[in-house]
């Protein structure tokens, strides 16, 4: 069976490849592991991954692996299919992460975080495992951007969400989307009549939860503005790349020599 081709666009390839090169996300021989929800982020993620390696100047490895929390409602063979029609290796790696959740987790409270943290923990473990010194995330620039208002409005903290990082456990998390916009992948997975996976999926949607209605408030308020001012997510991305820490409140970042 002939391998497909997703089609992508070229300004989508276009921006994942910038953020590759600008910063040296994937390079000769990494071993990468890519955190495959079924969502429209990951969903893109492999497939610009599977392009990069057809076309690049250099070669890697990817594999997809999907984190399965151990419900019995969960099915994955659909993603499971999808991926061996388009030639990505796909593993379901089960876990008990449900399970202990009963015993975690006080019913009312915020269930998100949670699950976030114990299915990253387990793709590092299988990274470990396989040989993976790179993870690979799907969040895009929206994700981080709301991120960024979050940290300030919520935790009284200037924090976005790194391109690359070194975890503890001493392989690498990169997030290839990082400067993607949300409405380019929504786009790539309709153009390819793509089923999506949504939040349906989270173990957290089966529980008495609180709503994360931080990110919903935040996310509606920054489309708010971008209705009323379109280029406000690129002057949000120049912002990123051009700060000024002499200007701000922490006096261990300033650099003036007259003081």
């Amino acid at each position: 069976m002939q391998e497909k081709k997703a089609q992508i666009s070229k300004k989508l390839l276009r921006v994942f490849g910038k953020s590759n090169a600008q910063f040296k996300l994937i390079q000769e021989g990494d071993r990468v592991l890519v955190g495959l929800s079924g969502g429209k982020d990951s969903l893109a993620l492999i497939h610009l991954l599977k392009n990069m390696q057809r076309h690049a100047p250099f070669r890697f490895e990817f594999e997809a692996c999907t984190v399965s929390y151990g419900m019995p409602e969960e099915q994955y063979a659909r993603l499971t299919e999808h991926c061996r029609e388009y030639g990505i290796t796909h593993t379901v790696y089960e876990t008990n992460i449900y399970a202990i959740s009963q015993d975690t987790i006080r019913e009312n409270s915020s269930f998100c975080s949670y699950f976030s943290r114990m299915r990253r923990g387990a793709l590092g473990t299988f990274a470990e495992q396989g040989g993976f010194n790179k993870i690979a995330l799907g969040h895009h620039f929206d994700d981080t951007v709301e991120s960024f208002f979050m940290n300030m409005f919520y935790n009284g903290s200037m924090r976005a969400m790194a391109p690359i990082y070194k975890a503890e456990r001493g392989y690498h998390v990169i997030r290839p989307l990082i400067e993607a916009r949300e409405r380019q992948l929504r786009n790539f997975a309709d153009e390819n009549g793509f089923a999506t996976i949504g939040d349906e999926a989270c173990p957290a949607m089966l529980k008495e939860v609180k709503v994360p209605y931080a990110r919903a408030k935040t996310k509606a308020w920054l489309e708010g503005i971008e209705q009323e001012q379109e280029n406000f997510f690129k002057m949000i991305k120049a912002s990123f790349k051009h700060i000024n820490d002499d200007t701000l409140l922490d006096p261990a970042r300033w650099k003036r020599e007259d003081l």
